[in-house]
């Protein structure tokens, strides 16, 4: 496997967001890149956007400063052509936090998760720990931790990760009717959600719970 090709400043500003996200637990903003290396922000979005399309970073909320996730480290083998599903590892990216009540801003901080085999084999995957109980009657609890398969469409009856205009996430299953979706909670004391439009951001895969 080849590593991912990067020029000198792009190497550099891939090392600033490693070490600045290990000691912040978010990525840096454009301007704190900018400031880092005495350049303009035009000129750190370009190579961050390099970046991006490399495999090197990406982006997990749209239209939020401090959204960028390293995908795959300086020297360490870049994304087949089909995806991160051809090198997934047994650590996922725990990517912060999913309201399984009312739905949330979507804020992710980056960690790491060890899984080993409880990954479904061949899929893209990250983790997110629920807050909230409104998926309590499916098994999904205030605190575990859901393993989602990143995909931007789902099945009628699906557990989706679903974001909101607002930028506000939640954990429902999804229900296409009509013109509309119906985001239904598994809990009998909660109302369902009904949004013309969302944004898909995975399917759950499996729920992992700390006794």
């Amino acid at each position: 496997m080849s590593t991912i090709p990067l020029t000198k400043r792009q190497r550099e500003i891939l090392d600033f967001y490693e070490q600045y996200t290990r000691a912040h637990s978010v990525s840096p903003t454009l301007e704190e890149t900018a400031s880092h290396f005495g350049i303009n922000k035009v000129t750190v979005f370009g190579h961050v956007e390099e970046l991006r399309k490399k495999g090197a970073l990406e982006r997990f909320a749209k239209n939020k400063s401090r959204s960028m996730v390293i995908s795959a480290p300086v020297g360490q083998p870049s994304s087949s052509p089909q995806g991160n599903a051809g090198r997934l590892a047994p650590r996922l990216p725990l990517v912060g936090s999913i309201a399984a009540g009312s739905p949330i801003e979507a804020v992710e901080y980056p960690e790491e998760l060890d899984l080993s085999d409880l990954v479904p084999p061949g899929r893209d995957c990250y983790a997110l720990r629920v807050k909230g109980t409104s998926m309590i009657e499916d098994g999904i609890r205030d605190g575990d931790i859901v393993l989602v398969e990143r995909r931007d469409t789902a099945r009628n009856g699906e557990t989706v990760v679903a974001i909101l205009e607002g930028e506000e996430a939640t954990l429902k299953r999804y229900y296409r009717e009509g013109n509309r979706v119906r985001l239904q909670p598994a809990n009998a004391m909660l109302q369902p959600i009904y949004v013309d439009k969302l944004d898909i951001r995975g399917v759950v895969v499996g729920v992992v719970r700390r006794y």
